[in-house]
């Protein structure tokens, strides 16, 4: 019998992934063993095939034709990749949730993050990521992405800051099924979150 190719699984795997898709090794342990894994992530980088990002986190590279330069991966993808590979639940909080929305232009000096894991700070690829613990779970655990991230973009621009233009804004991102999630959710975050909320998921109610 012929023994399986573990490289060019990997390789497979990598040719149907989109430019700049961020990886860990477990993310291919369905394949074979970690020591195993591991040698073929090396053996890819040093081909070119794969960029290490930093420790335990690839990339697929990405080659822009209008730049005509490689352009590196999203910061939330690496996020969404440590946390992964640490079994963290993370939801972008601060600066960083507002931008995501679209609520923000500023791109964030240092992407933030609220996690249930502790409390981290990393540097990659000339990019800062911090993740903040938090003890406040009916958050982030149990709740859609969506949801979560917009309560953080709430929370981020304050009770008394939050404008109705805003409201609108992050409304129209949502779809009926998103709004009704939401709505559910939400109903053990804070009072003034979820009052935002309800305006937010019940169009009109702020016009």
């Amino acid at each position: 019998m012929k023994r399986p190719d573990h490289l060019e699984q990997v390789k497979k795997r990598l040719q149907d992934a989109k430019g700049g898709a961020v990886f860990i090794p477990s993310d291919f342990f369905d394949i074979t063993g970690a020591s195993k894994i591991n040698k073929c992530l090396t053996r890819l980088e040093e081909t070119g095939e794969l960029l290490r990002i930093m420790r335990g986190i690839y990339a697929k590279p990405c080659f822009s034709k209008l730049l005509n330069k490689e352009i590196p991966p999203r910061t939330d993808d690496v996020a969404k990749a440590i946390s992964r590979n640490y079994g963290w639940t993370i939801v972008p909080c601060g600066d960083t949730a507002l931008n995501m929305l679209g609520l923000s232009t500023q791109v964030p000096a240092v992407w933030l993050y609220v996690s249930d894991g502790p409390y981290k700070a990393y540097e990659a690829d000339g990019m800062t990521l911090k993740f903040k613990h938090t003890d406040n779970k009916n958050e982030i655990i149990n709740i859609s992405y969506k949801s979560a991230l917009v309560i953080q973009a709430l929370k981020a621009l304050g009770k008394d800051n939050v404008t109705d233009k805003e409201l609108r804004g992050i409304s129209k991102l949502l779809t009926d099924n998103e709004k009704t999630q939401m709505l559910n959710e939400a109903k053990r975050v804070t009072a003034w979150v979820y009052e935002l909320i309800r305006k937010i998921c019940n169009e009109g109610s702020y016009e």
